[in-house]
Order: structure tokens, then C-alpha cells, then sequence
């Protein structure tokens, strides 16, 4: 895997950097965003780490969450960067920034690093690999490519963007490539026990109650597995949005399910839908169906329309991709 030259040549030459990725950040996002942003520091560069959205608490075991700032944060500050970089997302609508006032979107160059698929090519510098496990593998060959040496920290966050988008490599993204860099990432220092520990075992009783309450109430269509969360049942359960991250995949262990759907009631009237697949279904082509986009495997979408219409469309959308 190698960055594109024009993409090295604009970490070398330029400076003062915002750093960026999508809202709801997971440790791909974080991780790969933290890493890239200790890579220019090391090259004495100033880069400044922003997410709309709180890191959630589960994730908070990630070497330096704490230097990500909010928005209200950077609109507040005298930093005016002169460079963006957007990491595991490629437009400043996905990572929550495009209504940022004109004072703080006037950069002087755009990167984008991201294996999100996207029918829409960004603008400025675009290094896009649809077929890269996860963006922190992207970020590993950077920062290979530019002689920086990896620290243990630097090594943990990749290693924990790595792990969590191939499903701790049991995803059929998981090649012999990842295998290699998570043992070099090994060898640096990156600890996979406490890594795996940290993400898959540290729930609390009301993140495991809400669980329970979505696996009972699973709905099975011909193979879909459809799960729905409502603000009442996050309210019941004294959880958030962030709490359901992984329940989508849970349903994929039932052999009979190919199409595993959780949907999660944000607001009222408002939804968010993630997709999750196994034998190769398409998953990003029916999040783009309904204005999203993701992986062949992963995908998803945030929606307006009513839960019962929202459910039907979905199943017979997954029918045409699957039959």
C-alpha cells in the first residue's frame, strides 16, 4: 500500500493542520486520527485534533483522547489552521464541520485519507482505498513512508483502529497484510490483550440490560435480522446511542442470518441505521439507496422516515441485493 507522492509531499511542505473524522468517532477513527496527528508533531508540525462528537467513554482507554477539542472549542480559539486533513471520512458534512462559519473553513489545502467507498470524489488531496481493512492501516504505511519512528502510543491507537474494523481480524478484511502489521505494530509496543480487554470487555449493567432488550425484541426475515432501539428503551436503560455501537454484529452469529440491520432512534423522527452482512452482500449500495454509504460489508445511513415504512423498505432493498 503506498500513500500517493502528493499526499507526503503535503505533510513535508505544509503546516499548522486540523485534524478531523466522522461524528459517532470508533477507534479507526480515533486512533488513526491520533497517530497521524503525534506523526507531524514528531516533524516539529502543529496539529490541533477536533471531533464533533465526544469520544465515547469505552474508548477513552486510546492514548491521548483528551487532545481532541470541540467545536464550540475551536471556534473559540485563536488557532487558525491553514490545512485540513480529514481522516476515516471524506466530506466536512460527515464529519459534522460544513456549517463551521467561513473564518474557520478557509484553508489553504484539503487532504483525505479514507476506505469509506464514496461516489463523489473530494476535493484537493484524496488518497480514498476502498479496499484497505481500515484507515489506520493507511496511516501505518504514512507513517512508514515518512521515516517517523513508531511509539508505543502511536503503535496502540493504530493497532486499535486495525482490530476494531476487521472485527478483531475475524472480518473477511482481515489479509495477511493486516496480520503483519498488527505483529510489527506488536513488536513496538502495542499490547493486544488490553486492547481487545478495553473494547469488547468493558460494558457496564445498563449498556448490557439495553441488550438484553434489543436481542428480545430482534425481528427475523428471511434471513434479515432487524433490531430497533427507541429513545424510551435508551431512557429505560439510562444508556446513549453510543452504548449500541456494536449490537448491529451481534445477530450475525445466528447461522440462518446473512443481513443483520439495527436501528437507533436518535431524536424524534430521526434514525440511524447500520448494516451489517456476511457472504459479500453489498451493504454500501443499500446505504446508498437511502443517502449513506459505508463498506461491502458495513454500511449505514441516518434517516427521516417513519420506523414502520423505514422497516419495509429496508427489508425489501436487502431482498433485491440478496435474491
Amino acid at each position: 500500500m503506498n500513500p500517493p507522492v502528493d499526499l507526503l509531499r503535503f505533510f513535508i511542505e505544509s503546516d499548522n493542520f486540523l485534524i478531523t473524522s466522522h461524528i459517532s468517532p470508533d477507534p479507526d477513527a480515533i486512533g488513526s486520527s491520533v497517530a497521524l496527528s503525534m506523526m507531524l508533531k514528531a516533524g516539529g508540525k502543529k496539529a490541533i485534533l477536533l471531533n464533533k462528537d465526544p469520544i465515547p467513554l469505552e474508548f477513552h482507554f486510546m492514548p491521548r483522547v483528551n487532545d481532541f477539542i470541540s467545536l464550540k472549542e475551536y471556534e473559540d480559539s485563536a488557532f487558525k489552521p491553514d490545512n485540513l486533513v480529514l481522516v476515516d471520512c471524506n466530506s466536512m458534512k460527515r464529519a459534522g464541520i460544513e456549517n463551521l462559519n467561513d473564518e474557520h473553513l478557509g484553508f489553504k489545502k484539503t487532504a483525505v485519507i479514507d476506505h469509506h467507498e464514496t461516489d463523489k470524489p473530494s476535493s484537493g488531496i484524496t488518497w480514498i482505498v476502498p479496499e484497505a481493512p481500515a484507515t489506520g492501516m493507511m496511516v501505518y504505511y504514512i507513517i512508514k513512508e515518512m521515516g517517523v519512528k513508531i511509539t508505543r502510543e502511536m503503535a496502540t491507537s493504530i493497532y486499535a483502529a486495525i482490530s476494531f474494523d476487521t472485527g478483531n481480524f475475524r472480518y473477511e478484511n482481515t489479509t495477511s497484510d493486516v496480520f503483519a502489521v498488527a505483529s510489527d505494530l506488536t513488536a513496538l509496543g502495542a499490547k493486544p490483550d488490553l486492547i481487545y480487554s478495553s473494547i469488547y470487555e468493558k460494558w457496564n449493567t445498563n449498556r448490557f440490560k439495553l441488550m438484553i432488550e434489543v436481542m428480545s425484541s430482534l425481528e427475523l426475515h428471511d434471513g434479515i435480522a432487524v433490531g430497533v432501539i427507541t429513545k424510551e428503551m435508551f431512557e429505560r436503560t439510562s444508556t446513549s446511542e453510543n452504548d449500541a455501537e456494536s449490537f448491529v454484529s451481534m445477530p450475525r452469529i445466528l447461522e440462518p442470518v446473512q443481513v443483520s440491520v439495527l436501528i437507533r432512534q436518535t431524536k424524534e423522527d430521526y434514525y440511524r441505521v447500520s448494516l451489517r452482512s456476511k457472504s459479500g452482500i453489498d451493504m454500501a449500495g443499500i446505504a446508498k439507496a437511502f443517502g449513506g454509504g459505508g463498506h461491502k460489508n458495513a454500511a449505514g445511513f441516518r434517516t427521516k422516515i417513519d420506523i414502520d415504512t423505514l422497516k419495509k423498505a429496508l427489508i425489501d432493498k436487502i431482498k433485491v441485493f440478496t435474491i
